[in-house]
């Protein structure tokens, strides 16, 4: 945005909306994983998913008079955006289904620092100081909150890679790909009202879910109860997550992106050890807490510096 954020202390009211969105998206995690593990597919929750948000967001712009006029550049990238995202939407529901929720969201925690890395290879921004400090740390954090030599399992590093490699590929993948989005966006839709981005993003998400959905053969229902319910709390939990993040958030004058957010995957950890009985090692407990600080730490001092 084009505003410079302000060191000032956040409100009660600001800093209760932060946490309430940390608390819907963690809480819409944990429900795909319901639906998920109830006979829906990643692509068709994307979908349904993706077209009920551009559907609410869109319908805001109306409401709301929000006016939509696109430079030629915002034209060119907004797409390329819209399709990173799909890829990272995808990716980081794939984690999701096969990972326990928290770690999923833990390994997609690293956003900062392939932000970072894109930012460097694409706009030759030097990396800051802090951005390097704590590449260390929270690569120690995740890797304890992983138990990537299957310490804290008993299994041993070989048979517990084989059993979350896959889920941490698509996790780091969901953060790479949305770490090169935050770059586009800030460098070429930076400008561009969030309503108006979030609203392109969904649509064109939606169109490649509904193109993936068509190709596998059609949209993979739930099979139980529990798995409709899944479906539709991820895609209500998601859609008023985003709907609060750009329209009520500008007017309490918070950045949309603020450190505050990021406790997500604490919420994650509770809800899914309340609501699926996921359980994690007291070792894996303590690397989440210093992903989640160092990722914490990094936001709140970008906020203050700009």
């Amino acid at each position: 945005m084009s505003e410079r954020p302000r060191a000032t202390a956040l409100s009660i009211t600001a800093f209760a909306t932060l946490l309430l969105i940390a608390l819907l998206m963690g809480a819409n995690h944990v429900a795909a994983r319901i639906a998920f593990d109830h006979g829906v597919d990643v692509a068709s929750a994307v979908a349904v998913r993706s077209v009920a948000t551009a559907l609410v967001v869109g319908a805001l712009i109306v409401v709301q008079h929000v006016p939509v006029v696109l430079t030629p550049r915002q034209r060119r990238f907004l797409p390329a955006i819209g399709v990173i995202v799909g890829v990272q939407s995808v990716c980081l529901y794939s984690a999701v289904a096969r990972l326990p929720v928290a770690l999923a969201l833990l390994a997609f925690n690293t956003y900062p620092l392939w932000t970072a890395l894109w930012a460097r290879l694409f706009y030759a921004h030097r990396p800051e100081r802090r951005v390097v400090l704590a590449m260390p740390v929270m690569l120690v954090g995740l890797a304890l909150a992983l138990d990537v030599f299957g310490a804290a399992s008993g299994l041993g590093a070989a048979l517990q890679w084989q059993r979350i490699g896959a889920g941490v590929a698509f996790a780091l993948t969901a953060a790479a790909t949305f770490g090169f989005a935050l770059v586009l966006t800030q460098h070429e839709a930076g400008t561009l009202d969030g309503r108006v981005r979030t609203t392109s993003t969904m649509a064109i998400v939606a169109v490649l879910a509904l193109a993936g959905v068509a190709w596998q053969g059609g949209f993979h229902w739930p099979n139980a109860t529990a798995g409709w319910w899944g479906l539709a709390l991820l895609t209500l939990l998601y859609g008023t997550g985003i709907t609060i993040l750009f329209t009520v958030l500008p007017r309490l004058g918070v950045v949309g992106n603020s450190a505050i957010m990021n406790v997500e995957p604490v919420f994650a950890l509770v809800l899914a050890w309340a609501i699926l009985g996921q359980a994690i090692a007291p070792s894996q407990v303590a690397g989440a807490l210093l992903v989640v600080a160092t990722v914490v730490w990094l936001g709140l001092r970008r906020s203050r510096a700009g």
